[in-house]
């Protein structure tokens, strides 16, 4: 794909966000309610929102957001109640007039100038900060971040405390925190450009914007998933996120199919769609009297098959099942459960799947056609998740063996267990590029889960890292978990990777 420079797309917007500055004060770009210039003493400022990259680009001037008061451009909304706010953000031109020119995430209590306030925010120089006002007029604080330069800026509000993730693109999040602001319920959320110098406009470009509504509580592997979903495709290379599909209930684990037409996704209802990629629209997949399917199912490697898992109470639970990828009458593969599928063989001739037998979570394969199991693990503890390798060498799995849960792989007849990742969070699903160079995996925080489980509405990354072996890298940075990334969601040209994020509706404000 060729790569089209910031400058090319932004300069000629600038231009007609100018032109259209008037009229874009009364109402707000994109997902934004209004638009205002925060301050007395501030050049006009501007704020568009381009369709086709799904980014923001904002101007503002003003003397500085600090002191007893602010100036600067504002793009917001009004909201209730606890959220997450999250964007990657950057300057239009990194010789900016200022040093401390800022971009971010801010919650006013008010448009006043003095107003109380909470904001994420990068300096032109790199300083990365949580800065807040506690009441009108009021000197302002900081806690600053422990690194510079990050571009991935994160704001949660939960209850009157406030709480900083921000990264360099690819990197974990560092984490500050500040409690005790109470704004009030109803607030102003949005984000915010200030060029420190109220002669000057400067330019933020901010993409990936997300305002999430979570869960209400704290999500276990009980949790009935309830919250709405983003259907969301991203470009492995660049990191760039589009929402192609988003619905206000509970859809899970696409997966890419061969041709590249099309995704296939579970709903909470128990059913399976086939998404249109052109169209972007989905289409009941038909599986018989098979309705109660869950988020682990598995398309065979020459596209024509598709391996699903579905609950039979009077059998132990999940079931394993076969049906051809246009739908058809599922055939029964595993005579009982819970037996969750997850990998086929590239010669289609095994199924691999996560099978409870005896209390033991392991991995087993079976014939495709059906026949006596294979157990392939017998370690101590939950092993899931497996996948082969397009050349049939390996089978990756996840496995909480050694303390934490881990990538980890093996060959096909379960010999020679080796482990993958070793690090300091909790690992999910390994999926293998179909050119079998990377592969990405999800990432559960210690802090927030137990090593054993993977519940939904959580703060997560998908992580890259090559076939190889070396240093995962973040690709994604988003709310969501059980159902994110259940099943191998690459593209085939294995350039994109598609996802599921998570959020309630986020309600209007009048």
């Amino acid at each position: 794909m060729r790569k089209i420079t910031l400058r090319k797309i932004i300069l000629p917007l600038l231009i007609m966000s100018l032109a259209i500055h008037a009229k874009a004060q009364e109402k707000g770009p994109g997902i934004f309610d209004g638009q205002v210039d925060v301050g007395a003493n501030t050049k006009p400022g501007s704020g568009i929102y381009i369709p086709q990259t799904q980014q923001y680009v904002i101007s503002g001037s003003g003397y500085n957001i600090w002191f007893d008061h602010d100036e600067f451009h504002y793009v917001y909304k009004r909201m209730k109640g606890d959220f997450i706010l999250y964007t990657r953000a950057e300057f239009v031109g990194w010789n900016g007039v200022e040093d401390h020119r800022k971009v971010g995430w801010m919650v006013r209590k008010s448009l006043d100038g003095n107003s109380a306030q909470v904001n994420a925010v990068e300096h032109g120089d790199g300083l990365t900060s949580l800065q807040f006002r506690r009441t009108a007029g009021a000197t302002t604080e900081e806690i600053k971040s422990k690194i510079n330069h990050a571009n991935i800026i994160q704001l949660e509000r939960k209850g009157n405390t406030y709480t900083m993730r921000v990264a360099k693109y690819g990197e974990p999040f560092v984490t500050e925190q500040v409690s005790d602001i109470d704004l009030g319920d109803e607030v102003y959320v949005g984000l915010f450009v200030g060029s420190h110098n109220p002669d000057v406009v400067e330019t933020g470009v901010f993409r990936d914007v997300r305002i999430t509504v979570p869960f209400p509580g704290e999500a276990d592997q009980r949790t009935q998933m309830t919250l709405g979903s983003n259907l969301e495709v991203m470009e492995v290379a660049t990191g760039n996120r589009e929402i192609i599909y988003s619905v206000p209930y509970s859809i899970q684990a696409p997966n890419w199919t061969p041709d590249n037409s099309s995704l296939i996704f579970n709903s909470s209802k128990g059913l399976l769609y086939t998404f249109d990629l052109k169209t972007r629209t989905p289409t009941l997949l038909n599986t018989g009297d098979v309705k109660n399917n869950n988020n682990d199912h598995v398309i065979s490697f020459d596209g024509k098959m598709l391996g699903l898992s579905s609950s039979v109470r009077e059998l132990g639970g999940s079931i394993v099942y076969t049906v051809p990828i246009t739908g058809g009458t599922p055939k029964q593969i595993t005579p009982k459960g819970p037996s969750y599928t997850h990998g086929w063989s590239p010669d289609g001739k095994f199924i691999v799947f996560c099978g409870d037998r005896n209390g033991e979570f392991d991995v087993y394969k079976v014939p495709a056609e059906g026949g006596p199991e294979v157990r392939l693990t017998d370690a101590k503890g939950l092993d899931d998740g497996p996948e082969y390798t397009p050349d049939g060498k390996y089978i990756y799995f996840n496995s909480v063996r050694s303390g934490l849960m881990q990538i980890w792989r093996m060959k096909p007849d379960g010999s020679e267990q080796e482990q993958v990742t070793n690090d300091e969070y909790d690992n999910w699903f390994a999926h293998i590029s179909p050119d079998g160079k990377w592969l990405v995996f999800l990432t559960f925080l210690p802090t927030e889960v137990q090593p054993g489980i993977h519940p939904p509405y959580k703060h997560v990354y998908i992580r890259l890292l090559p076939i190889t072996g070396g240093k995962p890298k973040v690709l994604a940075y988003f709310y969501g978990g059980q159902g994110s990334m259940n099943t191998p969601s690459w593209s085939p040209d294995s350039k994109h990777i598609a996802f599921i994020s998570n959020t309630n509706p986020v309600e209007p404000v009048k």
